[in-house]
């Protein structure tokens, strides 16, 4: 902790600058980067397409760029089914693979974000929860070693509640409105309720909290009290097949989904497809663009994909789920290479990709060097802000 603060307070640079001149020549060897997947399970439609694109963008850096600066990336997986234990057995084996240990832990779990959190820190590995996680880790001097890019759940929330004010023409104009908030019963689905309340007194309007028993699949008495409320808007916050069954069980009481705010993890392909004409007008949160009309995803498909090393099914590629195991690859792999810079092009330990992410710096120039302007957002972190304050999109 005492170094994390001298990192901070920049007191570092002769020393980094002392590594560079040292490291710099070295160009050679592996990184191990752990992929905590789940493809089994009641979550498996969220957690195949992450995990595909994130093994994805590993696999055309070093397919297409021969890795970062001639380390190759070495993609080590393990299944955690959205299991607690399974997942703290996961980083617990994987934490110290050679010849560097893991050099960042990409989460998609807000249980196992929250119980790494202490060891994470101890043991100097950032975790990094690409649009989740916790609000209060995005502030850096409180956990140093979690990082949340672009956007976290609070700000999300925030972006939600001006939406609606928007369509109701003012933020004055939400004084006297009532809103439903259906929720997942889980760490995840309650992640907010604090903010909404928050909310609520602020602008005037009302807030009724509506939890679904997990896995949500039984959803009919939730949305009788829905129809019985007569809310003027319903958020929504789920991920998975609860989407899906949100959506017919609102049809089937005559709730207008044009009414309807998810967030961005009941906001994928894979989940509102299903639904078919229950989805139609429904409105959700993003951080990112979809498709494959980006270069940067037909790079993937070029290099990857039309070569057989795709990890999933092709058409998967550019959903939602699908870029945001890519952008969780995307962040993983810039805080490398950001660190390269200070500490040689070699394999890096946890506490120099640290520094990594607390330098990174995606601006609008670099994105469309890459090819992914209109995908991924630019943005900038620091010791301070681990989030960096990316725009929300809604799509419908």
């Amino acid at each position: 902790m005492y170094l994390q603060r001298l990192w901070c307070s920049g007191l570092v640079a002769a020393v980094v600058s002392g590594l560079v001149s040292v490291t710099a020549v070295a160009v050679a060897g592996e990184q191990i980067i752990p992929v905590l997947s789940m493809r089994e399970g009641a979550l498996k439609s969220l957690g195949i397409p992450f995990a595909d694109g994130y093994i994805a963008y590993l696999t055309l850096l070093n397919v297409r760029d021969g890795g970062i600066n001639g380390v190759k990336l070495v993609g080590e997986g393990c299944e955690t089914v959205y299991d607690l234990t399974r997942g703290v057995e996961c980083y617990e084996r994987l934490k110290t693979q050679k010849p560097t240990g893991a050099a960042a832990f990409p989460l998609l779990n807000t249980p196992l974000t929250y119980a790494l959190t202490e060891r994470a820190t101890y043991d100097q590995i950032p975790l990094i929860t690409v649009g989740y996680g916790r609000t209060d880790a995005s502030d850096g001097r409180v956990f140093p070693y979690v990082f949340n890019p672009p956007i976290n759940y609070w700000s999300q929330s925030t972006a939600k509640i001006r939406f609606i004010g928007q369509r109701a023409g003012s933020m004055e104009q939400l004084k006297g409105l009532k809103i439903a908030h259906v929720h997942i019963d889980s760490g995840y689905g309650r992640e907010t309720l604090p903010i909404l309340d928050q909310q609520a007194a602020q602008y005037g309007f009302t807030v009724q909290h509506l939890a679904i028993k997990p896995p949500g699949l039984d959803q009919k008495a939730t949305w009788l009290r829905v129809k019985v409320a007569q809310p003027d808007w319903v958020i929504l916050r789920t991920a998975g097949v609860d989407t899906s069954t949100a959506l017919k069980e609102a049809a089937q009481v005559g709730f207008p989904r044009d009414r309807i705010v998810g967030n961005w993890w009941a906001c994928s392909e894979q989940d509102i497809v299903p639904a078919g004409e229950a989805a139609r007008g429904y409105i959700c949160a993003t951080f990112h663009g979809t498709g494959t009309d980006f270069p940067l995803i037909q790079d993937v498909l070029k290099y990857v994909y039309a070569r057989g090393k795709g990890p999933g099914p092709e058409s998967d590629v550019g959903t939602a789920y699908w870029i945001r195991g890519m952008l969780s690859g995307f962040f993983t792999t810039e805080a490398l290479r950001t660190a390269m810079r200070a500490f040689g092009n070699q394999p890096l330990t946890g506490a120099q990709v640290q520094w990594g992410l607390e330098h990174l710096a995606i601006t609008p120039a670099y994105i469309k060097e890459i090819g992914a302007e209109g995908l991924i957002p630019p943005l900038t972190l620091s010791c301070r802000d681990h989030e960096g304050g990316a725009s929300v999109k809604f799509r419908q």
